[in-house]
C-alpha cells in the first residue's frame, strides 16, 4: 500500500512532463511539415557531393 504513495505522484509528474513536452514541440513547429523531409531523401540534386573514390 505504501508503494502507491510513491507511484501515483510519480506517474502524475510523468504525465505533466509529457504534456509539457508535447505542447512545447507543437509551439516550436515540430509537427508543421511531416511529409517533405521524407521526400527529400529521394531527390537527386546535382549539389549533393559524390563519394570520392
Amino acid at each position: 500500500m505504501s508503494i502507491l504513495f510513491t507511484l501515483i505522484p510519480l506517474s502524475l509528474l510523468l504525465v505533466v512532463f509529457a504534456g509539457w513536452a508535447f505542447f512545447w514541440a507543437v509551439d516550436r513547429g515540430q509537427f508543421d511539415d511531416l511529409d517533405s523531409p521524407a521526400w527529400e531523401i529521394l531527390s537527386d540534386n546535382a549539389t549533393d557531393k559524390e563519394p570520392e573514390e
